[in-house]
């Protein structure tokens, strides 16, 4: 079933881009990410220019992660504080995105950073988490367990905040930083950045596992919400029919992917995740190489290459 794309100028087959949706919704589910780094090159993979695919995505990634988020929050695995003070950095450089987007795109240089950045932050960010999943895991299978360390030096920096259901005391600067930068990458590359985040708040912020998923998920709804947004006033680049059919299977694989997340250990979920964001970075190099002409292919309204 064909459907035309007013935005993305172009037709589409329905029931493709709704198991897209409901694939990439259940990966998000499951490893509490928004998967904007999956969604997004797979729209461009089947003809949708970057800035289209970007600027759409965001509600998707909204939409499944306020899905995921309100399954989290039943089972009381989010943490309010926390989660408030990332989105005071979110918001911001979510808005600072926008913007440096905007530039970009009447700059004629958008498409290509996309696909630089998806390429260098996928390969690289896969990469550590595919082998530090694999080492993790090999340790549990020699009944091994590494020293753990419960303070860094962030933990020695100012203006420290009790955050009660985390159990951890830190710093809002660190915090407030990492969600500036999330929101500012989610932004230009169409991302969640729940990838990038839960590592972070796990090896970084110390924050525990039980929390990380669910608190992150509300900063990926957060920001990917504002996004939305922004994108629609200011670059009239989101195409709202194929927001919505992403929204329709994004919503429904979600909550299957939640279920399927909790039944699976903590160092095979950090495998699964490096082993998929790798394998599209890989993915996406390759198709930069051998088909740039249709990643490149400007059909934006308004732009000229």
């Amino acid at each position: 079933m064909q459907l035309y794309l007013p935005i993305a100028d172009l037709p589409i087959n329905v029931f493709l881009v709704l198991a897209m949706g409901a694939a990439v919704g259940f990966v998000s589910g499951m490893f509490g990410i928004g998967g904007g780094f999956l969604m997004t090159p797979l729209l461009i993979f089947i003809g949708i220019t970057p800035a289209v695919a970007v600027a759409s995505v965001a509600s998707h990634i909204a939409a499944s992660s306020f899905s995921g988020a309100l399954s989290y929050w039943r089972r009381r695995a989010i943490d309010p504080a926390l989660a408030s003070v990332l989105l005071c950095g979110g918001v911001t450089g979510t808005a600072l995105g926008v913007w440096t987007f905007t530039q970009l795109r009447a700059l004629g240089q958008l498409d290509l950073m996309i696909a630089l950045s998806y390429v260098v932050l996928l390969t690289t960010v896969g990469s550590l988490m595919f082998s530090e999943g694999l080492r993790a895991l090999m340790r549990t299978r020699r009944g091994t367990v590494p020293p753990r360390r419960t303070h860094n030096w962030i933990h020695g920096l100012p203006l420290k905040m009790r955050f009660k259901r985390s159990k951890i005391y830190l710093s809002v600067i660190p915090v407030v930083i990492v969600g500036i930068a999330i929101g500012f990458i989610g932004a230009i590359m169409g991302i969640g950045g729940g990838f990038i985040l839960v590592p972070i708040m796990i090896y970084l912020l110390r924050v525990p596992t039980s929390m990380v998923i669910g608190t992150s998920m509300v900063l990926t709804l957060v920001t990917m919400l504002f996004a939305t947004m922004l994108h629609a006033v200011t670059n009239h680049l989101v195409d709202a029919v194929l927001a919505l059919i992403l929204m329709v299977g994004g919503v429904t694989g979600a909550q299957f992917g939640a279920r399927a997340g909790q039944k699976i250990r903590g160092e095979q979920l950090r495998l699964l995740l490096g082993l998929l964001i790798l394998a599209v970075g890989i993915r996406f190099a390759v198709e930069l190489v051998i088909r740039p002409e249709d990643l490149f292919t400007i059909r934006e309204l308004g732009v000229s290459g």
